[in-house]
This record gives C-alpha cells, structure tokens and sequence, in this order.
C-alpha cells in the first residue's frame, strides 16, 4: 500500500509540470494570440511585457577604445508595435590608454516596431539615460537605436541591437556632443509574457 501511495504521488508529481507545459504548447490553451505554428501570430500585443539577456559590445568611433559585458532588459507595450524599455549594462572596459575597468548604464527607451505580425520584427528608437563606473565620467548619455527581433516561438526570440549614443552634462552639451558618440551594439535571447 505504502509503495503503490508512493507510485502515484510521484506520478501526481510528475503530472503538474508535464500539465503545465502542455498549456503552454498547445494551441487551445494558449491567449488567442499565440496561435500555435502560425507565424503571423508570433510577438507581443499591447499589455504585454519583455525581458531580454544578452552580451554588449562598445567601441568609440575611431575603434580604438572597446568594451565588452551583460546587459539586461525589461519592456512594456503600449500598442503592438510601441514599447518602452529599461536597459542595464554592466561592461567590462579595455581603455586606449591601457588601463582596465568597469562601467555601467542605465537607461531607458522607446522603441517602434516596424512590423506587427510575422517572426521578423526590425525597430527603431531613441534611448536616454545614465553612464558611471570605476573610471568613467557620470554624466548623461542619450542614443539612437535600431535592431530586430526573430522570434524561434510565439513568445521566444533572439535580437541584435545597435546604438549610436553620445554623453553630455547638461542640455546645451547634447548638440555639441553627438559627434563625439561611440557604437554599442547587443545580442540576446528574449521572451514575452
């Protein structure tokens, strides 16, 4: 009695993840727009919500001066194709002058995505936030963005995203500092929920 009680409760067990995974995978379970193997249906709807995981690169316009670290996402869509996003980065920096150490940024961005159906969705953006580190200058930092999104699941996707930010201290240094703006680009794995 005391093994076949065993038996089922591991079944039981056994059945609640097993359970769980099937509503995630079949069609009838899933929220009417994530219809199973219809790639028109992939992607996030307004409401929806965004985590991203990736590795980030940096390097000033001349290619001399170069980073490398994580970054971190969560985002927000306002409509199915609008998204307001909150970045951190975390890089490790190789400077030009031969020292090494770490710097981060916060930031946060608007991103309009230019397609709303179909496993291949391209965006553009603009980004503002903050920079600071070991030896790096706490100052602000604003940025234009594009990438894209592929989605390998209705939820599930791998992305590229470049950035071409500049810093500044206060609003009438941003006009005088974009050319003075260095490349920042990211690849990763993100899911929608």
């Amino acid at each position: 009695m005391k093994t076949t009680l065993t038996s089922l409760l591991n079944v039981a067990l056994l059945a609640v993840p097993l359970g769980l995974v099937a509503q995630t995978t079949t069609g009838e379970n899933r929220p009417a727009h994530y219809a199973a193997g219809d790639a028109a249906e992939y992607g996030p709807r307004m409401g929806d919500r965004e985590m991203t995981i990736g590795g980030s690169g940096l390097t000033n316009k001349d290619l001399d001066n170069s980073s490398g670290g994580v970054n971190a996402s969560f985002g927000w869509y306002l409509s199915d194709t609008t998204e307001v996003v909150v970045r951190q980065t975390v890089n490790y920096v190789n400077s030009d002058v031969g020292s090494s150490s770490w710097a981060g940024s916060t930031r946060l961005a608007l991103d309009q995505h230019l397609m709303a159906r179909g496993a291949l969705r391209p965006f553009l953006g603009v980004n503002f936030g903050g920079v600071y580190g070991d030896d790096t200058n706490e100052t602000w930092i604003a940025g234009i963005e594009g990438g894209a999104k592929f989605y390998l699941q209705p939820r599930t996707f791998v992305f590229a995203l470049l950035d071409y930010g500049w810093s500044f201290d206060d609003g009438d240094d941003a006009d005088d500092t974009f050319s003075d703006g260095g490349f920042t680009w990211s690849l990763g794995l993100g899911f929608n929920f």
